[in-house]
């Protein structure tokens, strides 16, 4: 199998996944303050959206290169 189709395969389910999906979400805990026993964390969300046409534009790059690399 050609590179370019392995890229083209990976874009195709990159896009997929976006396309399903549709963000991205994972908790960090951190230490807020650390005096002796005494522990306080805080507790933050990160988020990250992924635009619809983003995953729209992978999965049609990703069938241009599958295709392309069939031709070549």
């Amino acid at each position: 199998m050609k590179p370019i189709m392995i890229l083209g395969i990976v874009l195709i389910v990159a896009g997929i996944a976006g396309l399903v999906l549709g963000n991205i979400s994972w908790t960090e805990t951190e230490p807020l303050v650390k005096a002796g026993p005494l522990e306080i964390n805080t507790t933050e969300t990160h988020n990250v959206w992924i635009p619809t046409a983003a995953a729209i534009a992978a999965v049609l790059a990703g069938l241009g290169l599958v295709f392309a690399g069939k031709r070549a």
